[in-house]
């Protein structure tokens, strides 16, 4: 039984000694246009989708569903989210095209069906290992709840707010 745990032992030595070796020898990627490992996707995506489970609001939102907070919201993200997410034209701007990972382009890779929860998590702490920032130093929690009310209503947005999120401008770069 003592050679069955010190072979056990020695394997997890092991294991951790190549995992160490993987990264300081440079074989693990680090430029942002590379594909990533299966691993690290695996990883990244289970420890997130954990982490939302675990700690996203589950009650409704706090803001009211009227014209000013979906304007408030619109105008929310095109000062802070339009650069990577995109605008109503759905084009990926020059550095959402250069980031890794790859952010959605909201007004076409919709998040109309996450809980607003879910949502709010995402803005106000971020992703790590991934371009999206955490929102919680620089917004307020109102904005932030804000942010999501426009993203839950984005593909169904009442006449005011809906020419407030027509009139974003596009981030894409003029080729």
């Amino acid at each position: 039984m003592k050679q069955f745990l010190a072979g056990i032992a020695a394997a997890g030595i092991a294991a951790l000694v190549g995992a160490y070796a993987f990264v300081v020898l440079g074989l693990m990627p680090a430029n942002a246009d590379a594909p990533p490992p299966a691993l690290e996707r695996w990883a990244a995506h289970k420890s997130l989708h954990a982490t939302l489970a675990r700690e996203a609001p589950k009650g409704p939102n706090p803001v009211a569903l009227n014209d000013e907070n979906l304007i408030a919201g619109v105008k929310l993200y095109a000062a802070n989210c339009a650069i990577c997410h995109g605008a109503a034209d759905a084009a990926a701007s020059n550095i959402a095209l250069g980031l890794y990972q790859k952010p959605p382009q909201l007004a076409k890779d919709d998040v109309t069906d996450d809980p607003e929860g879910v949502t709010y998590w995402k803005v106000y702490h971020g992703i790590r290992m991934t371009g999206m920032p955490s929102f919680s130093k620089t917004l307020t929690e109102t904005q932030v709840w804000q942010l999501a009310l426009f993203l839950k209503h984005m593909t169904g947005l009442p006449p005011a707010a809906k020419k407030a999120w027509l009139a974003v401008p596009s981030q894409k770069t003029p080729s």
